[in-house]
């Protein structure tokens, strides 16, 4: 049994049995540091709920949800307001799923969720690669005085990986230090995306890779239901071509976070999320 786990519905398709699922969904309703428009919490069950509008059939790839084996575990339990235990217990169940051999795919929740996972991986991952796609840099040494917070989760995970271990794309907002930082320590490609992702991918194709994807990376125009939108971003059907380029890599885990459902009547927010979510599990997944 996984750890602090509360079953909710489930993603579209997915088996009813953990012992035999390669890919393994987690839930992290967290947005204890939203520092705009909090909602991020709802994220993971409208994820869940939406795909139900979807086809199990992907014509991208021709394949289908029924043919692969993926459990939904649920959401992992958060004691409210409580940021450090929280991330400790998105952690250990983090830790949990890996230690049994699978991969998971973590639904956010804010961007700080990413931290835990990207630590229980890096733990049990040489070399690994964090690949980064998102509005903003996410690169502050602190924000409004803490050093835990969504705007300051890919700062931390430097700490973790190095910052020459990081590859930033879509990236359009963030300070001024911020950007001089990424500069001079990361891999950031400003206001770009599918140019450079095809450049990336053959560089780090032979090590393991965590991905993580902050759904403002797109357009607000494609995808108003997020906390913190940037005008400027990626069309909906570019973050789908830049998630099918990842297919050559050895992607060990991955995350798709800061869905705000309150912020999109539409609900093509979380449709767009539960549609990623379709074409990775297909992707990355293993056929029964």
């Amino acid at each position: 049994m996984l750890p602090y786990i509360e079953k909710c519905t489930d993603f579209m398709g997915s088996t009813a049995e953990y012992s035999e699922s390669q890919i393994v969904l987690l839930g992290a309703p967290m947005d204890f540091t939203t520092s705009f428009r909090p909602g991020t919490r709802q994220g993971p069950q409208q994820i869940r709920s939406v795909s139900y509008g979807l086809e199990e059939y992907s014509f991208y790839l021709d394949k289908d949800l029924a043919n692969y084996k993926y459990f939904d575990a649920g959401d992992v339990e958060l004691p409210f307001g409580h940021v450090k235990e929280s991330l400790k217990r998105i952690g250990q169940t983090m830790g949990q799923v890996l230690d049994d051999g699978k991969m998971p795919l973590v639904l956010g929740g804010e961007h700080l969720v990413s931290l835990p996972a990207i630590e229980e991986v890096a733990k049990r991952n040489k070399d690994l690669v964090l690949l980064h796609f998102d509005a903003h840099a996410d690169l502050r040494e602190n924000y409004l005085g803490e050093q835990l917070s969504h705007a300051t989760v890919i700062r931390r995970a430097v700490d973790l990986v190095g910052g020459n271990n990081i590859y930033q794309l879509g990236i359009r907002s963030g300070t001024g230090e911020e950007f001089a930082y990424a500069k001079e320590n990361t891999n950031i490609y400003v206001d770009q995306l599918l140019e450079p992702l095809s450049r990336v991918v053959p560089k780090i194709k032979n090590r393991p890779v965590y991905v993580t994807l902050d759904i403002d990376v797109v357009d607000p125009a494609f995808a108003p239901g997020t906390g913190t939108p940037e005008p400027g971003g990626c069309t909906a059907r570019e973050i789908i071509e830049a998630v099918h380029m990842l297919k050559k890599l050895n992607v060990v885990g991955l995350d798709l976070v800061e869905v705000s459902p309150v912020y999109d009547q539409s609900e093509r927010t979380a449709l767009l999320a539960a549609k990623l979510v379709r074409e990775l599990i297909l992707q990355f997944g293993i056929k029964k």
